[in-house]
């Protein structure tokens, strides 16, 4: 089997039908779905069996986060890649012949993406990253992630796919975080391969589920230390993608009142890896802060995208 379809599953009744359904219509078919069920108390998992497809359904006893119920699938899997879609998010139907794609050109690889949309109520926006010299529609290999993804991230995890052996090598997500766990679970990825990608956005992330941590703050969540790193951090590449994940968690510790949180970010961070603009924000104080961001979320409603990057 080539694809191990993971969709970790916590009460989002209103969107996991489209996201089985984007699975199903997909023009490449070789691949098994496995829902991991991480406690839903609405209706999710009655709206799962409305399908008549084959597919395996895994419940955890209890809500034990994002990170176990993927640790849970890739374990259940049985495809040679496991995928990742959250289940408030949807794929257009050439996504995974896109993947499979990929993982032929580049063999070489362990990690492999498309680019993505963001949904909004009202509109969608393809975030702009750094891929120089590069049209849209283009199948590369990436070897220097941390370059390119300083700013909007290169893909998120409904458009991610790995090779399943890979994680033996690497090892899961960490259960113990409940917040930013991708972009731990990210470092030791693109240390450890090169990203095979594909430009066209395939994947359709819902920026603006109703309970996604973006909107509601993270003032009681796990958030990673990213200092793990420490040899890998004499590379100036890693050491500058490092600082500005640490600008971006200390900036939401900032919103949040984490005060001590915020001091230890801060201070970690070499500031001649940041902006001028990221700089400011750094100094500024919550309320304005606060502003800021209030305006940012503002103008995306209006489908215009500002940001420190």
């Amino acid at each position: 089997m080539k694809f191990s379809v993971v969709i970790p599953l916590y009460n989002k009744e209103k969107y996991v039908r489209q996201a089985i359904g984007s699975v199903l219509a997909q023009s490449f078919r070789d691949f098994e779905i496995l829902i991991i069920d991480d406690g839903s108390t609405d209706e999710s998992l009655k709206i799962v069996t409305e399908f008549n497809e084959s597919i395996r359904v895994i419940k955890h006893d209890r809500n034990r986060g994002l990170s176990a119920a993927r640790n849970t699938g890739i374990r259940e899997a049985k495809g040679d890649f496991v995928v990742f879609l959250d289940a408030d998010d949807y794929w257009k139907p050439e996504f995974l012949e896109a993947i499979a794609r990929l993982t032929k050109q580049f063999a070489q690889a362990s990690l492999f993406a498309t680019a993505y949309e963001e949904v909004y109520p009202n509109h969608t926006i393809k975030p702009k990253v750094m891929l120089n010299h590069v049209t849209e529609n283009q199948d590369i290999l990436i070897t220097d992630y941390f370059v390119r993804n300083l700013g909007q991230p290169l893909y998120n995890h409904s458009s991610l796919a790995v090779r399943r052996s890979f994680f033996e090598q690497i090892g899961g997500y960490d259960q113990s975080l409940t917040f930013s766990e991708d972009v731990e679970f990210g470092v030791r990825a693109n240390l450890a391969s090169p990203l095979a990608f594909c430009t066209k956005p395939l994947s359709c992330y819902r920026a603006w589920a109703e309970n996604q941590i973006t909107n509601n703050g993270i003032r009681t969540k796990v958030i990673p230390k990213l200092d793990g790193f420490v040899e890998s951090e004499a590379r100036p590449d890693l050491k500058k993608y490092l600082d500005f994940e640490r600008y971006v968690l200390a900036m939401h510790c900032k919103l949040s009142g984490r005060k001590g949180d915020f001091k230890f970010y801060r201070d970690a961070i070499n500031l001649s890896n940041l902006t001028k603009l990221q700089k400011v924000m750094l100094a500024l104080p919550r309320p304005l802060a606060q502003a800021v961001r209030d305006f940012k979320v503002f103008l995306l409603s209006k489908g215009i995208r500002w940001s420190t990057y």
